[in-house]
């Protein structure tokens, strides 16, 4: 009986069965898809403008908390912070008033590199000993006043005042150059450090400077008026003085912080948005690509 050849199986190339993939740039140009991306962008484009307001809100609010503090009255520098404290932060930089005694002329300091202008100089920096040093166990104090500039040490203006004095000015801080190694070199230091300066003088001072910005000529000394006559101005400054210093501007209050949180919650907000349409494409892109299951046993039988 004869036999039947065996015949080979006969198989399918999976490839050329398959439908062809179709390219996802045509699923996006689809008039759904178009039109939802057109509406994403809209959408994501109106959160990041929020977003960019929220943050001129907050820029707005800092720049007026600055200013505040800068333009506000002037207040007693004991009402602000103790002797006996550090000087914090919201004290920088505001205007305060001062009475006391103009301290020993061998205390007075200078500070090197000090432009004014066009010109390199010194700051001329003389104790003012307080009346009323704020201290709690009642100890004499003082804090520095920044008079003004000179070109030179020698120059007339230089010269130490006497007496007693009324005068106003704005607060800055120490600066952050180290100064230890200029107490052994005179009285020429190369930054205003009251870390340097306690070691200069024989007693307590704030833990600040005071730029001078005017001074009050008219009022005496406390018991320097005699019944019956008047009184005679207390004070004996300089003359010609230092040029008064300009303050440096004040620290940023960093003002309305909340609105910067809400700007960043705009823009994850814009972002999401556009991530969204890409999920979405990208899953409808698939659905189209993967062959269904009427259409497999199509092509099986």
């Amino acid at each position: 009986m004869p036999v039947a050849p065996p015949t080979e199986p006969v198989t399918t190339d999976p490839a050329a069965a398959a439908p062809p993939v179709r390219p996802l740039w045509r699923t996006i140009l689809t008039p759904r898809w178009s039109g939802l991306l057109v509406l994403a962008l809209a959408i994501a484009a109106v959160m990041s403008v929020l977003g960019v307001w929220q943050l001129d809100v907050y820029q707005s609010k800092t720049a007026a908390a600055t200013a505040k503090r800068a333009q506000g009255e002037p207040v007693t520098l004991q009402s602000l912070f103790s002797i006996d404290n550090g000087l914090p932060s919201k004290a920088v930089g505001r205007k305060i008033t001062a009475s006391g005694t103009w301290g020993p002329a061998a205390d007075q300091l200078f500070i090197s590199d000090r432009r004014q202008g066009d010109r390199d100089g010194f700051w001329v920096v003389t104790p003012l000993i307080l009346d009323s040093s704020g201290a709690a166990d009642g100890s004499t104090g003082a804090v520095m006043i920044i008079r003004g500039w000179v070109p030179t040490v020698e120059d007339p203006a230089s010269k130490a005042p006497t007496g007693h004095v009324d005068l106003s000015g704005a607060v800055i801080a120490s600066e952050a150059q180290d100064a230890s190694g200029d107490a052994a070199k005179g009285r020429v230091l190369q930054s205003l450090r009251i870390p340097t300066i306690v070691h200069l003088v024989d007693y307590r001072i704030y833990d600040a400077f005071v730029i001078l910005s005017s001074i009050d000529k008219s009022t005496p000394a406390p018991g320097s008026a005699t019944p019956g006559q008047p009184s005679q101005p207390a004070s004996t400054t300089a003359d010609p003085a230092p040029a008064l210093v300009q303050p440096p501007s004040p620290p940023t209050d960093h003002a309305g912080l909340r609105n910067v949180a809400y700007a960043f919650q705009w823009w994850i907000f814009a972002a999401f948005t556009l991530w969204m349409w890409g999920r979405m494409v990208l899953d409808a892109h698939r659905d189209k690509a993967t062959p269904q299951p009427a259409a497999l046993a199509d092509q099986a039988d």
